[in-house]
């Protein structure tokens, strides 16, 4: 129990967990295109990491400080990074998606996204897709814009069936009940799929569609009265099966 504990702390409420998935699934759709930048994976993690803790914690006001120090320091730290080994476009790609993520939910301003009735997923899946089809190639991926921003999309229904009962706007749960939500979570994830088959190559797109059978299976038994443990890990690992799939396909090519 003391090391589920300590796991929890130090690996999902810290928010590494998630940043890391959320790395797993850019390099993923990097090796798509054939592009591996050790810098640009370092930059993505910290973005993502950053981002997260910001949005988890920036109402806690006895670590809000200390927060905000290292939000600073990963801005200068992978700006530096960018303006050295990057074009200058870049850093506004990147810039972009920073300010995208603040307008997402901040504690400084009065309206933020969040509080939009139902716009919260598509925005959520938005910002990922950036991530993942704009920020790192010379110009926007749409195919990798597209599969990402209904394969995240589609991830995050699962996370307002689990607050239903808490969340205070409008959330498709509450509007169409949690099988409706199901429904659009299932034709969301296979819409992303037939993209990934039509667009990806032979074994980026097995690998995606094995993880596609994971996530049909997570959102099929989403319920909100599952343990915390069955979102923030194993929902959230949905984000980094595509590649840890490929890694295995690859491998068994190679045996093959």
């Amino acid at each position: 129990m003391i090391s589920l504990c300590k796991i929890k702390k130090y690996l999902i409420d810290s928010q590494i967990y998630v940043s890391f998935m959320g790395t797993f699934l850019a390099v993923f759709f990097m090796m798509k295109n054939h592009y591996f930048s050790r810098v640009m994976i370092f930059v993505v993690f910290l973005t993502y990491f950053s981002g997260y803790l910001y949005t988890k914690y920036q109402n806690n006001k006895k670590i809000l400080h200390k927060i905000i120090y290292f939000n600073i320091f990963t801005f200068l730290l992978c700006g530096g990074l960018l303006i050295y080994f990057y074009p200058i476009e870049t850093i506004y790609k990147w810039t972009a998606v920073i300010l995208i993520g603040l307008l997402y939910d901040s504690f400084f301003l009065h309206y933020f996204i969040r509080k939009i009735p139902l716009f919260k997923i598509f925005y959520v899946g938005f910002a990922w897709a950036l991530m993942n089809g704009w920020l790192f190639f010379k110009q926007m991926d749409w195919e990798i814009f597209f599969i990402s921003w209904t394969y995240i999309t589609a991830l995050v229904l699962p996370f307002d069936i689990r607050d239903i009962n808490s969340d205070k706007v409008v959330t498709f749960p509450k509007l169409i009940g949690i099988q409706n939500t199901k429904y659009l979570a299932y034709g969301l994830i296979f819409i992303s799929t037939i993209l990934a088959i039509y667009h990806l190559d032979f074994l980026f797109a097995l690998a995606f569609y094995i993880a596609m059978i994971f996530c049909f299976l997570l959102i099929y038994f989403s319920e909100p009265a599952r343990p915390e443990y069955y979102y923030s890990f194993l929902v959230e690992s949905c984000c980094g099966l595509p590649f840890l799939f490929l890694v295995l396909l690859h491998y068994i090519w190679e045996l093959l």
